[in-house]
């Protein structure tokens, strides 16, 4: 079988302020129907900040690995390049990479005005959030900046 690579160079990718290892360029925002499509890009061999999905995420892993981690660092789950995925919100912490290369997963979040992602310390404490007003402020930003 043959494999491809995904070719990101005329993907203008931006950056979330105080979270290392993750990329984003923001696709599209529903605001009447409450959906952001969103690409994130992972580090290779590096974790996210801990934190919590609030929301429905449905996700499709574009390229490499999409790993989760546990709280305490431990992998979780591996996702393939082609893996589809529907996540329901949880109060269950995790961090999420790449594999050995960027991981690239297309997220569509859906069904919320409010917190969408809750930012956690080491100690599992709240320190930040990510609402549907965040992002539109940030597709507002990448808008702005000429990039699509």
């Amino acid at each position: 079988m043959t494999t491809y690579n995904f070719d990101d160079r005329n993907i203008h990718w931006n950056r979330l302020d105080g979270i290392d290892h993750l990329l984003y360029s923001i696709f599209d925002i529903d605001e009447k129907n409450k959906i952001i499509d969103v690409l994130f890009k992972f580090s290779a061999n590096q974790q996210i900040v801990l934190h919590r999905h609030k929301a429905l995420n449905t996700m499709l892993v574009i390229q490499g690995e999409h790993r989760l981690y546990e709280a305490n660092g431990e992998i979780k789950e591996i996702r393939p390049v082609g893996r589809y995925t529907v996540s329901l919100p949880s109060e269950e912490p995790h961090r999420e990479g790449g594999g050995d290369q960027d991981a690239v997963v297309f997220f569509s979040i859906r069904g919320s005005e409010g917190v969408l992602y809750e930012i956690l310390d080491d100690n599992l404490n709240p320190i930040g959030s990510l609402s549907m007003q965040d992002f539109i402020s940030l597709y507002k930003a990448q808008q702005d900046s000429g990039e699509n």
